[in-house]
């Protein structure tokens, strides 16, 4: 008889897949994590029961929230991952050459543990010696550092448990003091159809922290509803106002130069969410 794995999204609706093992499970200091090997997706990390990531549709999340800010941003040279223990936006914030260092803040340490381990396409690149990765709380992190990024990507899960801190103005007022003159705040800010309260929230409070804020959106199936947006945060850089020149070719299957300005023009009720109706 199939096994099956069901994400309840919201009290009426959720996704389901074939699984066809359970490779790990445990509950951390954190957060019930588990590695399932789905028929569909492949293999799958979930955390308290929610899709993370897979190996199938990764590499959608994992480049959009690397590099529209990356490319956006004239010269990167340091850049902080909150969470993200994956490691794979991590891998995508070094396909740009101009980084010297990238920074991960993962506070479970068995997310990165277990994503090594079963995970090596999407977190192999935490080994690389540019990176530098600290289990630390992202929050603490962002308050002891002072001027120091270029750029700030929180790649975090929905705002429960740990990630609660990671969606409050104190947090967007912080990232600012901790980015440099000219540095930029990417985050993840869930979907539209069941979250349009928590984007709408976010927005306001980035807009009221960075002079340039901007939503953009991502298709990634195995999220909830598969639209995902992304809200960027810049002291003076606009992501619509990117030079030619500053596009290099880099390997990705989602993100291209086009893509970059194409996904900030939103659907009229995703627009709706941020300048209201």
């Amino acid at each position: 008889m199939a096994t099956w794995f069901t994400e309840k999204q919201t009290e009426n609706f959720g996704i389901t897949a074939k699984v066809n093992r359970s490779l790990h499970k445990e509950q951390t200091d954190f957060q019930e994590l588990e590695m399932l090997e789905t028929e569909e997706w492949g293999r799958m990390l979930l955390l308290d029961d929610m899709v993370m990531t897979t190996e199938k549709d990764e590499f959608v999340y994992h480049e959009m929230m690397a590099h529209v800010p990356l490319f956006t941003h004239p010269s990167p040279k340091k850049v902080l991952v909150v969470g993200g223990g994956d490691g794979g936006v991590i891998r995508e914030v070094l396909k740009h050459e101009s980084v010297e260092q990238a920074t991960l803040a993962e506070i479970d340490g068995k997310v990165i543990e277990y994503s090594k381990k079963y995970l090596p396409s999407i977190a192999g690149a935490l080994e690389d010696k540019r990176v530098d990765v600290q289990v630390s709380d992202g929050f603490m992190h962002i308050a002891k550092s002072e001027r120091e990024y270029d750029v700030i990507m929180v790649d975090s899960t929905e705002p429960v448990g740990p990630a609660v801190t990671l969606f409050t103005k104190g947090f967007y007022e912080g990232i600012a003091n901790a980015l440099k003159e000219d540095g930029i705040l990417v985050a993840q800010t869930d979907n539209p159809w069941f979250k349009a309260d928590l984007i709408r929230q976010v927005y306001g409070d980035v807009k009221e922290t960075f002079p340039i804020t901007r939503v953009y959106t991502a298709n990634i199936p195995t999220y909830p509803s598969g639209l995902w947006t992304f809200t960027m945060g810049s002291k003076i850089y606009d992501p619509l106002q990117v030079p030619d020149e500053r596009f290099q070719e880099i390997d990705t299957k989602y993100y291209t130069k086009e893509l970059h300005n194409a996904c900030f023009a939103l659907p009229k009720f995703v627009k709706d969410v941020t300048e209201g109706d």
